[in-house]
């Protein structure tokens, strides 16, 4: 079946966008939306990606085959180029700017708004909306909002991976220590009790408490996952101002550095410890990491622990944008329309939690996720995606990574003013934020 109806052939997809990446700032030119027709011949397809696992490579590409054998007039191949994830968008973006477009890619959820904002990508709401058997309406609003501009969608949210919390429930109840599941049941599971439970098991154990897992003192966005349940932000929605000095991420902060430097509950700086390896007690990180799991102890996995105003859930997300400067644009968010229709995503939920309610379940996930049980997918992964936030993300978000990474800095020390710090932080990301 064709699914590059005529309709669509007529319809503007694209903006005739300019785009000037220095370092990873994305910058639109002004254009009118530009009409784009059947190709005269079968054109190739390129899609930027970060994984190199082998078999999802090799699952994309018999999706890509599939379509390739259904639109022969209109794609000759697909073919998907690894960029390495450490310097993924410095790469994509410097092929957006030396006129070397990829047709479609993948974008963190951290810099969508650059994109999204910059004219980059094509606005393919229409297209998936028309396409046969797409089941729009499945797609779940929260999944969607932070692609969309105006009535505009610029990127399928592939992936919706929750932030759980890993325990290594051999560690725990050889330290004598309360089973965290059971807490979770009471509605006891708050961080100050993960707090607790990981200082009084690094003491036994001699290894280390709770891990917050690619955190590192340098990707401070990862906090995100503590400080939500503190009602905490680095600025509010519009990104128009700091809010690091609010009382709420002072106080979240102040939590994090004593749990660190007083309690002993987490690992300090230059500390390495991996929670798969059972060098830690527990660990903070996303659900898809369960296939490091090697049975040299035993496990479990809750949803992330709630804090003075609450339980948060937290999603990384990951999109997929077709972009407004490359040559085939109106094929591309065809191809995409079909690589993420109903059948297709359901395969994607192999690796990638899907945006659509119908396959939030645990029945389809328990495929992919063999390791978990029904009732830590429900908890974890279902329950998990409804209602979550995202990471910090601003459409001025490059820029403003660095200087709050540089400016936490003063923070990790035993002796540290955390308000200080974070006064600072505000005066030294303030014009960054309003541009």
């Amino acid at each position: 079946m064709n699914h590059f109806t005529p309709r669509r052939r007529r319809t503007a997809l694209v903006a005739a966008a300019g785009i000037a990446a220095s370092a990873l700032v994305l910058a639109s030119c002004s254009g009118s939306p530009a009409a784009t027709e059947t190709p005269d011949e079968p054109v190739s397809l390129r899609m930027t990606v970060w994984t190199a696992d082998e078999t999802q490579l090799a699952q994309f590409q018999e999706i890509a085959d599939a379509y390739v054998a259904e639109n022969p007039e209109l794609v000759s191949d697909i073919t998907f180029e690894t960029l390495p994830f450490a310097d993924y968008t410095t790469s994509l973006t410097t092929q957006l700017a030396g006129g070397n477009a990829p047709d479609l890619g993948w974008i963190m959820e951290s810099y969508a708004p650059e994109f999204v904002q910059s004219g980059a990508l094509a606005d393919i709401s229409q297209t998936l909306k028309d396409a046969e058997g797409y089941e729009y309406d499945d797609l779940l609003d929260s999944s969607l909002e932070l692609w969309q501009k105006d009535d505009g969608l610029y990127a399928y949210p592939f992936s919706n991976s929750p932030f759980a919390i890993f325990v290594n429930t051999t560690q725990i109840a050889a330290a004598g220590q309360p089973n965290p599941a059971d807490l979770a049941a009471s509605g006891d599971w708050t961080y100050e009790n993960a707090r607790d439970i990981s200082a009084a098991t690094a003491a036994v154990s001699g290894k280390q408490g709770l891990v917050a897992r690619d955190f590192d003192f340098k990707v401070w966005e990862n906090l995100s996952t503590i400080w939500n349940g503190w009602d905490a932000e680095p600025w509010p929605a519009d990104g128009a101002s700091c809010t690091f000095t609010e009382p709420e991420m002072v106080e979240a902060m102040t939590w994090i550095h004593d749990a660190i430097f007083v309690d002993g509950a987490m690992p300090g700086p230059g500390v390495t410890a991996d929670f798969f390896a059972g060098d830690a007690a527990m660990t903070i990180t996303q659900i898809s990491r369960a296939s490091a799991l090697d049975g040299s102890f035993e496990w479990d996995v809750l949803p992330l622990p709630a804090g003075p105003e609450g339980q948060q859930n937290v999603i990384g997300q990951a999109g997929i944008g077709v972009f407004a400067n490359a040559k085939n644009p109106t094929v591309a968010a065809d191809f995409l329309a079909y690589f993420t229709q109903p059948d297709n995503a359901e395969k994607l939920a192999a690796f990638f939690p899907p945006p659509r309610e119908s396959l939030l379940n645990a029945d389809v996930l328990a495929v992919a996720n063999p390791k978990l049980s029904a009732e830590q997918l429900q908890a974890v992964v279902v329950d998990g995606i409804q209602g979550a936030v995202t990471k910090p993300t601003h459409v001025n978000f490059a820029k403003v990574q660095d200087a709050v990474r540089a400016q936490l800095d003063a923070m990790w020390t035993a002796d540290a003013d955390v308000e200080a710090v974070l006064d600072k932080t505000c005066s030294t990301i303030a014009p960054l934020l309003k541009g």
